[in-house]
């Protein structure tokens, strides 16, 4: 048996940037020495001004060499910075996205259904890169303000006056800043939100086009894109205009202050007053703008900042349990399964959620990022339900629609946990089975089976990596793909495109079901696998599972009974409780339902 591993704390930004400790050193460290370059550039052009003041030409074009030289240093300082930020932040882009791709291959199937795909597209693929970006950005922007603030010290050393007036506008500026930020992180969680809707939205047009143009939806969607789209550009404007109104503000006091202080530096240089030199006056004027450049970056460094715990909130989310609920398995690992499985007095209640989305900055400090989750209904499908499958039979649930069937193929291959009683494999309670031994050990075929954009064989060859070019032959044979596969120019090696666009219904499904043929797990289980097959296909497929019987246990959903008449055994099914149990000729002969189920179907 193998241990189960011990399960990971929630990760954080941190765990990825370590894995490139000197890389990012790297950064930090030239990024400061350009920056340095900055600073040493404006003092000499300052001096050389200076020198000029006094005549000392000579001295002037001295430094100007200097600061040309320095000039030129910095562009080699640059061109590494953007060679180490494409390489390394890419690199970290990709360990973040494996992760969280990896995370959602955990989260259990209630978690997708009680979320939309928006909500894991731009968690696992944007999020991360606007964190990447934004850490960068920080970096340049934070030795940018340095340059500004030296600047600003220098200055402020030139004259008395000056200084306490830069200080005074310093301090406004970055209580402006502060206020500023309390409001724009709230407005730009709401704006991310609306986002995800969006692309949850679009993701669901582009993959139901035909049934969209079958059932002449164009109006009604477009109603409702133009609402979601109305809804992301409202509270867009609204966080972007909120930013405006602070940055006016901001702007316009540091303007009015900038002009005062020349205003006052030529007052000061008044030949009855004499405080300040010409020389002085020209470092003050050309440098004027390094108290916008100041506050400016604080305004960069905070959006960042909001950017980053946004992001890095929604990111990580994933790994909260109680939002994003994961599979759990067991420790014990069984290296053969026979494929015998046994409900004991099952219990399994579906339970639909709403998750309250903090709208308001109140309800956003209450939960942060996360969603309130609230109990909406719950709907009672089995209780204390009881059945044995002997290893090695075909059996088929039958059943009214609503009755259980698919939940019942849902609990015995884990996509669902039961809420009480055992679900048995082989006599182990499958809680206490650990990964590798379920999915190995059990193929499941749904009615709308995912296709992967790929060629037909990479899709077969996702089952069984190894398989020979003679198992792949015989799967499709065994799946009556072959005379379609023939006809294709390119045979096993075309593409199908995303979701299997090229691909009919029955295509689809006659590709999924051999790539369960290929698999050849002891446990074969088909939910409505054959419902888009024509009936000659649906009686070839029904042969080529029969030649299964004896070597894998065959669980058999179908809503057509007459492809059923050959199973071991069939459970009919009525509100979540078996209500008989027989072969297809027993069960015409003694249940009524069963029979008028038939009847009905032949009509």
């Amino acid at each position: 048996m193998k241990t189960k591993e011990k399960k990971n704390k929630k990760p954080n930004i941190g765990k990825y940037l370590n894995r490139y400790k000197m890389p990012i050193f790297l950064y930090v460290f030239i990024t400061i020495i350009t920056g340095a370059g900055d600073v040493f550039r404006a003092v000499l052009l300052a001096n050389s001004v200076e020198r000029i003041t006094e005549t000392d030409f000579h001295m002037a074009i001295i430094l100007l060499w200097i600061v040309l030289a320095i000039s030129l240093l910095q562009r080699v300082g640059y061109y590494i910075l953007n060679y180490i930020y494409y390489k390394f932040s890419n690199r970290i882009m990709s360990d973040l996205n494996l992760d969280l791709a990896k995370q959602a291959f955990k989260l259990n199937s209630k978690t997708y259904n009680d979320h939309d795909t928006g909500t894991f597209v731009q968690r696992i693929v944007e999020d991360p890169a606007r964190i990447v970006d934004c850490l960068a950005t920080i970096v340049d922007v934070a030795m940018e303000m340095l340059t500004a603030f030296i600047m600003i010290v220098y200055i402020a050393t030139l004259n008395l006056w000056i200084s306490l007036v830069l200080v005074g506008l310093l301090i406004i500026g970055f209580v402006l800043e502060y206020y500023r930020v309390k409001v724009r992180r709230k407005n730009k969680y709401i704006v991310r939100r609306k986002n995800d809707d969006i692309n949850s939205l679009t993701t669901e047009i582009v993959r139901s086009e035909k049934d969209i143009k079958s059932l002449g939806l164009e109006e009604e969607l477009s109603q409702v894109s133009k609402e979601r789209y109305e809804s992301y550009r409202n509270a867009r404007y609204k966080m972007d205009m909120t930013d405006v109104h602070f940055w006016q503000m901001r702007n316009f006091l540091i303007n009015t202050v900038t002009i005062l202080i020349l205003i006052m530096g030529v007052w000061l240089m008044d030949m009855d007053i004499g405080l300040l030199s010409v020389a002085t006056f020209m470092i003050i004027y050309s440098n004027n703008g390094s108290i916008f450049n100041l506050v400016n970056g604080f305004r960069q460094i905070t959006n960042c900042y909001v950017d980053i715990k946004v992001s890095h909130n929604r990111m990580f989310s994933l790994f909260d349990e109680d939002e994003f609920v994961t599979e759990q398995f067991g420790n014990d690992n069984i290296e053969e399964i026979v494929g015998e499985i046994e409900f004991k007095d099952v219990s399994f209640t579906f339970r639909e959620f709403e998750y309250q989305k903090p709208e308001t900055l109140q309800m956003l400090k209450k939960h942060g990022s996360r969603f309130n989750k609230t109990l909406v209904s719950e709907n009672q499908i089995f209780k204390d339900l009881s059945f044995k499958i002997k290893p090695n039979t075909t059996v088929a649930f039958v059943g009214k629609s609503g009755s259980g069937k698919s939940t019942i193929l849902n609990l015995m291959s884990k996509m669902f946990e039961a809420d009480d009683g055992e679900i048995l494999i082989d006599g182990h309670n499958i809680k206490d089975l650990d990964k590798e031994t379920l999915r190995k050990n059990i193929s499941l075929v749904n009615q709308f089976p995912y296709i992967f954009d790929m060629t037909i064989k990479e899709n077969l060859l996702l089952a069984k990596g190894d398989a020979t070019d003679e198992e792949i032959e015989s799967a499709i044979k065994k799946s009556s793909l072959d005379e379609f596969v023939s006809n294709l120019p390119k045979g096993i090696d075309s593409k199908v495109g995303e979701s299997g666009i090229k691909l009919s219904g029955g295509q689809k499904q006659r590709l999924a079901i051999a790539r369960a043929f290929l698999r050849n797990s002891p446990i074969i289980i088909f939910d409505e696998s054959t419902s888009s097959l024509d009936n000659f296909a649906q009686g070839d497929i029904k042969k080529s599972i029969d030649t299964l019987k004896g070597h894998s246990t065959i669980i058999i959903v179908a809503h057509r009974l007459s492809t059923i008449k050959n199973v071991d055994k069939i459970f009919f099914l009525d509100k979540g409780q078996i209500q008989d149990i027989g072969t297809f000729n027993e069960l015409f002969e003694r249940n009524e339902n069963f029979k008028s189920m038939f009847l009905a179907e032949n009509i």
